[in-house]
């Protein structure tokens, strides 16, 4: 299978103009595409409604996890099921399998990397925090033991490693994800991971394991040359 991978479109139809041509090629290059969090800009419907216009038009099969963009209007839920109807796979602490390849996937979300992880120490709000780290945590755990396939690609959107998120400036690595989700990854094995959210990181890293892992950020594709809107990989 031939996977393209994107993230952090933010949609708005000015902004996916200057990618159009770019996606129009994505058919003739993939099997199908994978969407790492991060669709709308706002979390509206009605955003969500214009990009889901332009995907139809792609004609690929679509798996993809929510970012923290799509949360900010509380609308998760009535974005998840627009999707959905439109037949796209939305991962969230759940697996999916096509032609021999699982893939995993959940949000995820932020907390910190390796010794710099923040645990649940102090104050309430602090534990709070951090059990919404270790519940993404969980959700992709039981996303990964639902995978029979021995291909797996992992989906999410916050970084699962602090390599990808290098080239953001470091007093902000801790809110760009947490290792707890390369632990779990880990655990379970998987050909490779993908993400966004990171728009000025690092394009490739590795978890502790030495599973690859991928930032395909949209602001980072597009800063490559050439720019493109998507990265290929074959499984």
């Amino acid at each position: 299978m031939r996977i393209a991978a994107t993230a952090d479109l933010h949609f708005t139809p000015q902004s996916y103009d200057r990618i159009r041509e770019q996606m129009s090629r994505v058919r003739d290059q993939a099997d199908l595409l994978v969407i790492a969090g991060d669709l709308t800009n706002y979390g509206k419907p009605p955003e969500m409604e214009s990009l889901l216009n332009a995907l139809v038009r792609i004609r690929l099969p679509v798996v993809a996890v929510l970012g923290n963009h799509d949360y900010e209007s509380g609308q998760e839920v009535e974005l998840i099921r627009m999707m959905t109807t439109e037949g796209i796979k939305v991962l969230d602490g759940t697996g999916y399998e096509r032609d021999g390849v699982g893939f995993a996937g959940t949000k995820g979300f932020l907390g910190g990397f390796g010794r710099g992880v923040l645990t649940a120490f102090g104050e309430a709000p602090i534990k709070a925090f951090v059990q919404a780290a270790i519940d993404e945590a969980l959700k992709l755990e039981r996303a990964m033991a639902q995978l029979r396939a021995e291909k797996r690609v992992v989906v999410m959107h916050y970084a699962p490693i602090g390599g990808t998120v290098q080239g953001e400036p470091p007093e902000i690595y801790p809110y760009l994800g947490t290792s707890r989700l390369g632990e779990v990854v880990d655990r379970h094995g998987a050909n490779f991971v993908v993400h966004g959210h990171a728009h000025h990181g690092a394009a490739e890293g590795k978890t502790t394991a030495g599973i690859p892992v991928y930032n395909v950020g949209l602001p980072l594709l597009q800063a490559g040359n050439p720019a493109s809107a998507y990265r290929i990989f074959d499984i």
